[in-house]
C-alpha cells in the first residue's frame, strides 16, 4: 500500500511533527493560513451586525445616562426650591400679610433667597389655564413667595410652617415633595427601560453570534473533522475560531461605537443651535445638554470592547462544546 504523502499531514495538523526540509515553505503557508476565513460574505454580514447592534447598545447607554443626570439636576431643583402662598381672606389685609410672612422667611435660617410674586405677577401665571384678558379682581388669587433654600443646610419646615400659621392664617408651604416624587419615578421607569432595550439588544446580538459561529463549523466542518481525528488539541481549534470573532467583534464594535459618538455629537450641535428657542428649552428640561461627559463616553467603549471580547469567549465556549462531543 503507498502511504499518503507528508504535506497533506502538515497542511491540515499545524501541531503535528516538522516535515522534511523540502516542505518548508509548504508548513509556513499552512500556518498562516486561518482556519476560518477572514473575507467572506457571511464574516461581513455578521460585523454589520455586531456594530448595529453596538451602536443601539450604545445609544440606549447614553440615552439612560442622559435621563439620570436631568433627573438628578431636577431633583437638586426642585430640592432646593419651595412655594409660601398667602391666600385671602376677609378682613385681613393681603399686602401686610405677605410682607410679614416674607420677613419671616427671610429670617429663617437656611434660606438662601426670597422673590415676592406683586397681584400682576401671581395673576399672570393663570393665563395658560384661565387664558388673557380677564379681571381677576373677583377671585381670591393667592399671592406667592418663591424661595430658594440652601441644600447642604436645608431649613426645618415644620418649624417654618408652625410659625407661618402662628402670624398669618392663610398661608402655606408647598415643599414640592410631589413633584420631586413623581419626576423620580419618571425617570427610573425611563432609566430601567433603557436598561431593559439594553440587555435585549445585547441578548439578540449572541444569538447572532452564537448562529454565526455554528455556521462557521458547519462550512468547515471536515477540515475540523480531519484535524481532531489526526490529534489537533480542541484549544488550539478553538483559539482559532475565538481570534477570528475577536477580530470581527472588534471591527463591529469599533464601527457601532464610534456611530454612537457621532449621534450624541450631533445631538449635543442640533441643541445649541437651537438654544433659546422653546423647543431647545424643552430639550434640555428633558434631556440636559446632550453632553455624556468623560463617564458616557467611557461607557461607549467599554460596550464595545466588552461586546468584542464576549463574541471571542462565546464562539469559543461554543466550538470548544461541539468538540467535546465529537472526542
Amino acid at each position: 500500500m503507498s502511504e499518503k504523502p507528508a504535506p497533506q499531514v502538515v497542511r491540515v495538523d499545524p501541531t503535528a511533527a516538522a516535515a522534511p526540509a523540502t516542505d518548508t515553505n509548504e508548513l509556513t503557508l499552512s500556518r498562516n493560513a486561518p482556519l476560518v476565513p477572514a473575507a467572506s460574505i457571511a464574516s461581513r454580514s455578521l460585523v454589520t451586525v455586531i456594530a448595529i447592534m453596538t451602536f443601539l447598545s450604545a445609544l440606549a447607554a447614553g440615552s439612560g445616562l442622559l435621563i439620570a443626570g436631568a433627573s438628578q439636576d431636577w431633583q437638586r431643583s426642585v430640592a432646593s426650591e419651595m412655594t409660601v402662598q398667602i391666600r385671602p381672606l376677609a378682613g385681613h389685609d393681603l399686602e401686610d400679610e405677605v410682607t410679614k410672612a416674607a420677613a419671616i422667611v427671610r429670617a429663617t435660617e437656611g434660606v438662601s433667597s426670597v422673590e415676592v410674586y406683586a397681584k400682576d405677577a401671581s395673576e399672570k401665571l393663570l393665563e395658560p389655564w384661565l387664558g388673557t384678558g380677564l379681571n381677576l379682581d373677583e377671585l381670591p388669587v393667592p399671592r406667592l413667595i418663591a424661595v430658594k433654600t440652601d441644600p447642604s443646610h436645608p431649613p426645618d419646615l415644620p418649624a417654618l410652617r408652625q410659625r407661618l400659621a402662628a402670624a398669618i392664617a392663610g398661608a402655606s408651604v408647598d415643599d414640592h415633595q410631589l413633584w420631586f416624587a413623581w419626576l423620580a419615578t419618571m425617570a427610573n421607569t425611563v432609566v430601567v427601560i433603557a436598561s431593559l432595550i439594553f440587555a435585549l439588544v445585547l441578548v439578540a446580538m449572541f444569538l447572532t453570534v452564537a448562529f454565526a459561529t455554528r455556521g462557521a463549523m458547519a462550512g468547515n466542518h471536515e477540515i475540523i473533522g480531519i484535524l481532531h481525528f489526526v490529534g489537533a488539541e480542541d484549544r488550539f481549534i478553538a483559539r482559532e475560531f475565538q481570534h477570528h470573532f475577536l477580530r470581527l467583534g472588534l471591527r463591529g464594535g469599533t464601527i457601532g461605537g464610534l456611530c454612537a459618538v457621532a449621534s450624541f455629537l450631533a445631538a449635543g450641535l442640533v441643541r445649541a443651535h437651537l438654544q433659546a428657542t422653546p423647543g431647545g428649552d424643552e430639550l434640555e428640561a428633558l434631556f440636559g445638554t446632550f453632553s455624556l461627559g468623560f463617564k458616557g463616553y467611557a461607557t461607549i467603549v467599554a460596550i464595545s470592547l466588552s461586546i468584542a471580547v464576549a463574541t471571542g469567549a462565546m464562539s469559543r465556549a461554543i466550538v470548544f462544546r461541539h468538540l467535546q462531543k465529537m472526542g
